[in-house]
């Protein structure tokens, strides 16, 4: 696909608008002030970082060095902000003070807050409508926090929301299960944090369904089994669409990810343990209530004994409902571009075997409009915020008219794709310690996901 850029000229006073200040929409912006363009980018939160806040608790399976974007640390650099040790490995929650949010204070007011886009289209056009499309700059619908509706109007936008509002639910059709949302009083689709007092209440001395095969769920399985040896109740269910085989947890030591490995193993001891059982071959149809407890029903016709909790990790998709009225080309099968679904596949690919891609990938048939981070790779489960900056670094030099610029690979990666990382790991220095290093991953365990099968790779490796 030939490289696409707005037809809007460079000069155009209209600013890129930017949806999502995470690490991906930030970076953006920084790259678009550094070629000279006006970003508007636009958080639904409070603060920069939002959904990262979330699992602020998960400590990276990257470095400092490999998480900052090099456009951002110059806009930051006069500000005297000075990156943390580059071998050292943030939380969530120190990527989000220590980097996201000084980045979203140099923007200023580019950054808006408590605005959630509500539609995006061309100006006068439905994705119907032919005539003189390419000439219209963007309009972008929002919601402000106080319920007011506005009108925006971009040359082009860059789509950077990521999928962490829209985990996937635990209904095997990838569907919610009939009683799924009944139930969802006692239903988290997130690791727990086991610190946070009131969390830990409600886990502590319960039986847990832990719905998922992918790193994820080996997380919620070694949290839970910890939690087990102070309180002796704690018990996790832990529920596989398929058997028990030799990959099931992972490739241990000999994983190309030691992080990935270490946590799988984490999770065999919990189930050698007795601190969980699995369940194999249990495809979830139903949830039936059975007074303060939850009853989980297979497509064959299985009861299971009842649990207190469940926890959904069975992955995350893209909201795609406000991107209705532009014309995206996406894969059928991962809902990513369509140039860039073959390359990212996680039946195929690893963290490690993703080569570097930017515009010409991520571009549609609606010229100026990108997916990007998270979100560019739809429902596969192999992202890097190493490619993301790579990403945005491209688009940007494209919306610039640097053609050059955006076809040129700036970016290399470990060409084994190992994770040196700390996982599960609460003590730094042990994560430090980790003799495997060149660590590409820059999500968290809390993000890695099977998509209903055996993970690869998730969320970021």
């Amino acid at each position: 696909m030939a490289v696409s850029t707005n037809s809007v000229p460079t000069t155009d006073p209209l600013p890129v608008v930017v949806i999502g200040a995470g690490p991906i929409g930030l970076a953006a912006a920084a790259h678009l002030v550094e070629r000279g363009l006006e970003p508007l980018v636009l958080e639904a939160g409070t603060s920069a970082g939002t959904a990262v806040r979330d699992w602020a608790h998960v400590r990276l399976f990257s470095p400092w060095a490999e998480v900052t974007d090099p456009a951002a640390e110059k806009l930051l650099a006069p500000t005297g902000w000075v990156r943390s040790d580059g071998a050292a490995y943030p939380t969530g929650g120190d990527w989000a003070e220590h980097y996201l949010q000084p980045l979203a204070d140099v923007l200023g007011d580019k950054v808006r807050y408590g605005v959630t886009v509500t539609g995006v289209a061309r100006a006068g056009r439905d994705r119907i409508v032919d005539a003189d499309r390419d000439e219209q700059p963007f309009t972008v619908h929002v919601e402000t926090a106080d319920g007011r509706e506005e009108r925006l109007t971009a040359r082009a936008v860059i789509d950077a929301s990521g999928t962490w509002s829209t985990p996937s639910p635990m209904g095997t059709d990838g569907l919610p299960a009939l009683g799924e949302k009944t139930a969802a009083d006692r239903i988290s689709y997130r690791v727990p944090d086991l610190k946070d007092p009131a969390v830990r209440a409600r886990y502590a001395d319960k039986r847990t369904a832990v719905i998922g095969s992918g790193a994820s769920a080996f997380t919620a399985l070694a949290y839970l089994a910890d939690l087990a040896k102070d309180e002796p109740g704690t018990h996790a269910v832990w529920i596989l669409r398929r058997g028990i085989g030799a990959n099931t947890f992972g490739g241990g030591e000999a994983d190309q990810l030691p992080a990935r490995g270490a946590l799988g193993l984490r999770a065999k001891e919990a189930v050698e343990a007795g601190h969980a059982s699995a369940v194999t071959g249990f495809r979830t149809q139903a949830v039936d209530r059975e007074g303060d407890q939850l009853v989980l029903v297979a497509e064959d016709g299985r009861r299971l004994d009842p649990v207190d909790q469940v926890i959904v990790l069975t992955g995350f998709r893209p909201d795609l409902s406000f991107l209705s009225e532009v014309r995206l080309g996406l894969d059928e099968r991962l809902q990513a571009p369509t140039a860039l679904a073959p390359l990212i596949d996680p039946n195929v690919h690893s963290c490690g075997t993703v080569y570097p891609h930017g515009v010409n990938e991520l571009s549609h048939p609606e010229q100026g409009v990108y997916l990007v981070g998270m979100k560019s790779y739809g429902r596969a489960p192999t992202f890097l915020a190493m490619t993301g900056y790579e990403q945005v670094r491209s688009i940007t030099a494209a919306l610039a008219g640097d053609q050059e610029a955006a076809e040129r690979v700036e970016l290399t990666l470990p060409e084994t794709g190992v994770c040196g990382g700390a996982g599960l790991y609460d003590d730094p220095e042990a994560a430090q310690s980790n003799e495997s290093d060149g660590g590409c991953c820059a999500a968290p365990a809390t993000l890695q996901i099977g998509i209903g099968a055996p993970a690869t790779t998730a969320g970021g490796c």
